[in-house]
């Protein structure tokens, strides 16, 4: 018996806002970019910050989010911490900027640079930042 192995789950979702934003900013760069690469990383008063870059190229174990005309690569150490995460795009009187609704984010500071975040269950810990 073959059994069919089950999609895996979209590993962030990007608002229209964060698209559009997105798009703005990527045609923008010369050349443009492959995609943007979304991670964390150790540091801030937290324990963890957000990362954002432009990708040149898409590698082999990158996790692709292909979502209203933008690609967004989530750095494969980072996929357990961003699991569910919404990426949207705000503005308001004196600021904007992207914004991550993360449902594993248990803290943040009080200037909004770092977060602490929980592994999503059942990962393994090769992929620990």
């Amino acid at each position: 018996m073959n059994a069919t192995p089950r999609p895996r789950p979209q590993v962030m979702r990007i608002t229209d806002a964060a698209a559009a934003r997105l798009r703005e900013i990527m045609s923008r760069t010369d050349p443009p970019p492959a995609a943007v690469r979304v991670g964390v990383k150790n540091g801030g008063c937290a324990g963890m910050a957000y990362t954002m870059d432009y990708a040149t190229e898409i590698g082999p174990r990158d996790d692709v989010v292909e979502d209203k005309g933008v690609k967004v690569i989530v750095d494969p150490k980072a996929v357990m911490f961003l699991l569910g995460t919404e990426m949207d795009f705000k503005t308001d009187r004196l600021s904007a900027q992207f914004v991550f609704n993360n449902p594993n984010q248990t803290s943040s500071c009080g200037c909004g640079e770092s977060v602490a975040i929980t592994p999503v269950a059942g990962e393994s810990s090769e992929q620990r930042v």
